[in-house]
C-alpha cells in the first residue's frame, strides 16, 4: 500500500513551501527561514522539516538540485507552486470568512 497523497497543508508544511519559492535551499535553511519570519513562532525542528521534505520530494512538490556535501539543496516544482498558492488562496478566504462573521457577530456581543 503507497503513501497517501498530501491532502492537507499544515502550518509547518505552508512555511517550507514558502520557503522554497525565494528559491534553491536545504532543509535548514527552510527551517531557519520559518523560524526568522514568524519572529520564532514556528520552529521546525530536523524531525518535522525532514519529513516534510520526503513527503514534498516523494510527492513532485520539490526536487533535490544538488548535494553539497550532506547538505541537499531542492527547488520547487510547478506542482509545489500550485500547492503553496492554493493554500494560500484558500487562507485568505477563511481570513475574508472571519471578518464576515465579526461584522456579523458583533451586535451579538
Amino acid at each position: 500500500m503507497g503513501e497517501k497523497r498530501i491532502e492537507i497543508v499544515t502550518e509547518s508544511m505552508f512555511y517550507t513551501l514558502m520557503a522554497f519559492l525565494a528559491g534553491e535551499c536545504s532543509g535548514v535553511e527552510a527551517a531557519a527561514f520559518a523560524e526568522q519570519l514568524t519572529d520564532g513562532r514556528v520552529h521546525l525542528g530536523a524531525a518535522t522539516i525532514y519529513t516534510i521534505l520526503g513527503r514534498f520530494e516523494s510527492e513532485g512538490v520539490i526536487q533535490e538540485v544538488r548535494r553539497e556535501g550532506r547538505r541537499r539543496i531542492y527547488t520547487l516544482t510547478d506542482k509545489g507552486r500550485q500547492m503553496y498558492e492554493k493554500e494560500r488562496l484558500r487562507m485568505e478566504a477563511c481570513l475574508a470568512d472571519a471578518e464576515k462573521a465579526k461584522r456579523l457577530l458583533s451586535p451579538f456581543e
